[in-house]
């Protein structure tokens, strides 16, 4: 099959996206990968002579066309996540919109396969519902951020192409742990306890190893599972847990403060106001805040009922992330990624 198929990535310049390619290109699949004119290349420089780049966005239906010519499956990793107010109409436009743009030309090219990177956002969440799997249905409800609205409306478009004849399946990973450039993300948190981070938020979640992610997506990339979402987590965890073991592999003292409810909500209100006052970038918003002291679990008994898969232990995870970070910090904080 991969001698005659070529793979369209989307968001392939972002952190899920550069390990997907990476492994793409090892399986031996031929890749084309989208970029806008101002994509940051830093997690694809050492590969990018082997990806056939097309410059387009996932809201550019024209461009996106001349990028589908020949393209037999699509990976679409592409999303933008903020939990700022003022990015909800940008996060609909990208996430849903641009969602159903590369549905449609699926259907219309006669692609074969696409794989969409959802989120364990799209699940739904509400105070009486701590467990979440598969089968949990999307409820409205206040505490769901924006950005998990924008994804539940991007799966629903993923259905809509089921239901009109595409082959397609979904991944939902839940926080995606691993090496990249060290200022965001997970992989910032290494620096930031590294240099003597005070808080830590008393929620939880679930965590992953992004080569987990990447490495399922491959095998759905190369089944027939229809219309199958799937949540990829390798365990759930306190935030207090992590970024213990975080601290304990790099050596230095974990964050000493925890934040419970009546804390967050002063932080986001602080960092409001500091917006307001001096137009500064908020550390915390209102739904960031109160997402990290809430404690939500995941079950991953369907991924691991399919393809003999299994996790990585996440304390290896945590160990080789912390150990590029140690490499990284004698550089200058280079860009590092985990071998695929």
């Amino acid at each position: 099959m991969k001698k005659d198929a070529l793979v369209l990535v989307t968001g392939a310049t972002g952190f899920v996206g550069s390990y997907l390619v990476r492994l793409l290109l090892k399986e031996g699949w031929k890749v084309r990968a989208l970029r806008r004119q101002n994509s940051n290349m830093a997690l694809v420089a050492d590969i990018a002579s082997q990806v056939d780049w097309r410059e387009a966005d996932v809201t550019d239906l024209g461009a996106l066309e001349d990028a589908f010519e020949g393209v037999t499956h699509v990976c679409h990793c592409a999303a933008l996540v903020s939990f700022h107010p003022k990015d909800a109409a940008k996060m609909l436009k990208i996430n849903v919109e641009g969602t159903a743009n590369i549905v449609n030309l699926c259907l219309d090219f006669g692609v074969k396969r696409l794989v969409h990177v959802s989120s364990i956002a799209a699940l739904g969440r509400t105070p009486k519902r701590k467990h979440l799997d598969e089968a949990s249905k999307w409820v409205e409800s206040s505490h769901n951020s924006r950005y998990a609205m924008s994804k539940h409306r991007a799966e629903m478009e993923i259905q809509r192409g089921v239901a009109e004849g595409l082959s397609a399946a979904m991944v939902n990973p839940s926080v995606v742990v691993g090496s990249k450039d060290w200022e965001e993300g997970m992989s910032g948190f290494f620096k930031k306890i590294d240099q003597g981070l005070k808080f830590c938020p008393n929620g939880g979640s679930g965590f992953v190893d992004v080569r987990d992610v990447v490495r399922f997506m491959v095998h759905l990339l190369e089944s027939d599972q229809q219309g199958e979402r799937y949540i990829l987590n390798a365990v759930n965890s306190s935030h207090r847990e992590f970024f213990n073991m975080i601290a304990q592999e790099l050596g230095v003292k974990p964050p000493p403060i925890t934040v419970g409810p009546f804390l967050a909500e002063v932080a986001w209100r602080v960092e409001w106001l500091k917006e307001k006052l001096l137009g500064t970038t908020p550390m915390a918003t209102r739904e960031s805040a109160r997402a990290s002291v809430t404690h939500y679990t995941y079950g991953n008994e369907k991924s691991q009922s399919v393809f003999g898969f299994r996790y990585l232990p996440f304390e290896q995870t945590v160990h080789e992330t912390a150990q590029q970070y140690l490499e990284a910090k004698k550089e200058g904080y280079a860009v590092k990624l985990l071998e695929v």
